[in-house]
């Protein structure tokens, strides 16, 4: 019983912060796009809807893909023969 309550729990902490993080998303999307069409038309630019949608999903997909950790893109393997990084030795 224990078991499946761990599991159910598990489950239902992964809806949560997946909804969470859904309207989170959807927030700095249109703080994004009001962010860029307000500078657009400060800077005496005009552009259509389409390139303000744009713009803002490309800078919230850099942004989200900047908080992404590729921790294991980036270490080197754990071994007792690995060479030194500063050196190139072993």
């Amino acid at each position: 019983m224990s078991k499946l309550l761990r599991v159910l729990g598990g489950l239902v902490q992964t809806v949560v912060t997946f909804v969470v993080l859904i309207l989170l998303a959807i927030a700095a999307f249109y703080v994004t796009v009001f962010v860029v069409s307000t500078g657009a038309g400060l800077a005496g630019y005009d552009p259509s809807g389409d390139f303000v949608v744009l713009a803002a999903a490309l800078l919230v997909v850099a942004a989200l893909l900047g908080g992404v950790p590729f921790r294991g893109l980036t270490e080197a393997p754990e071994e007792e023969n690995a060479r030194d990084p500063t050196t190139g030795f072993e």
